[in-house]
C-alpha cells in the first residue's frame, strides 16, 4: 500500500524536507483571472455600443431616404373639417299633410308653407264682351263629383242626382251685392247665398247692409290648384268657403293643405 505523503500546512513548510515556492508572488493567478474577466466585459460593452449606433444610423438614413420597408407617418394630427352649414345639419321644412278623400289617405303633398290668396285685379279688357247673365255651378276640386247643392237648411256638396237636383246645383253669378268687384250668388227661386252663423245657406234680400255683406263674396286665386278660386267674405277677412262633412261653412284661413283643398272650388257652367 502506498505510502500517503500528505502535503504539509503552509503555515510550516520546514516539515517533513518541503520549502515554500517563492518563485512567484502570491495571488497572480487570481488577479489574472480577474484582468481578464475585466477586459472581456469592456470589450462586450464596447461593441454592444457599436452595434446601437450603427443600428441608429441606419435607421435615421432610412428614415430620410423613404427606404422600402418603413411606412412614413406624418408628423401632423389629422383633423376633420365640420361639414358646411349651420351646425353641420340641413334645415329641413315639414310637409303637411295633403287633402284626405273619403274612405283614402291624403293625396296632396305640400313642401312650401302656404300663404294666404291675394286677390289679381284684371287688367285692361277682355277680348270678348261678358255675357250680362252667368250661370254657374261650383265643384270641388277634391270630390270633382259633387257640387254645392241648396237644400232646406243649408248648402251641402252632393253629387248630382236628377234634373232637379241639377237646377239646385245651379246659381246665376252676379256683382257683389256689398263689393262690384266681387260676386254674389243667387238661386232659380230668386235667393241669395248667404253666410249666417257661418254656415252658407239660401236666403231672401232683407235690404240690409249686413244681408249684403253676407251674400258677398271674393274670389281669391288657389295657391295649389290651377283654375280654381277660394272665395273669401267681404265682412270677414280671412275666413273663406270651405266644405266640412259636405257642409259649406265661413272658416277662418288655416295654414294647411286640407283647408286648402276644402275651400278651393272650380266655377264650372250651370248644370241645369
Amino acid at each position: 500500500m502506498p505510502e500517503d505523503k500528505s502535503q504539509p500546512p503552509q503555515d510550516r513548510p520546514w516539515e517533513n524536507g518541503w520549502t515554500l515556492d517563492t518563485s512567484r508572488t502570491p495571488g497572480t493567478r487570481r488577479l489574472y483571472l480577474a484582468g481578464a474577466l475585466a477586459v472581456a466585459t469592456i470589450v462586450a460593452c464596447v461593441a454592444a455600443i457599436a452595434a446601437t449606433d450603427n443600428e441608429d444610423d441606419v435607421r435615421s438614413k432610412s428614415a430620410r431616404d423613404g427606404g422600402s420597408g418603413l411606412i412614413s407617418l406624418s408628423s401632423q394630427p389629422a383633423t376633420t373639417l365640420p361639414p358646411e352649414g349651420d351646425s353641420g345639419l340641413s334645415s329641413v321644412s315639414p310637409t303637411p299633410q295633403g287633402p284626405r278623400q273619403q274612405g283614402t289617405g291624403p293625396t296632396v303633398a305640400v313642401t312650401t308653407t302656404p300663404k294666404p290668396p291675394k286677390s289679381t285685379p284684371s287688367k285692361g279688357s277682355p277680348a270678348k264682351p261678358q255675357p250680362s247673365v252667368t250661370y254657374r255651378s261650383v265643384r270641388a276640386v277634391n270630390y270633382p263629383d259633387r257640387y254645392w247643392h241648396v237644400t232646406q237648411y243649408y248648402v251641402a256638396l252632393d253629387p248630382v242626382r236628377g234634373s232637379e237636383s241639377r237646377e239646385d246645383s245651379t246659381f246665376k253669378q252676379v256683382k257683389g251685392l256689398a263689393n262690384a268687384s266681387c260676386y254674389s250668388f243667387t238661386t232659380h227661386d230668386g235667393k241669395y247665398l248667404r253666410h249666417s252663423n257661418f254656415v252658407l245657406r239660401a236666403a231672401r234680400d232683407d235690404g240690409s247692409s249686413l244681408f249684403e255683406q253676407d251674400a258677398t263674396f271674393c274670389p281669391r286665386d288657389s295657391p295649389y290648384y290651377a283654375g280654381a278660386k277660394m272665395l273669401e267674405s267681404v265682412n270677414y277677412p280671412g275666413y273663406f268657403l270651405r266644405h266640412e262633412n259636405f257642409v259649406v261653412r265661413l272658416e277662418r284661413f288655416e295654414y294647411s293643405s286640407q283647408y286648402i283643398a276644402d275651400s278651393s272650388f272650380q266655377l264650372v257652367g250651370g248644370l241645369a
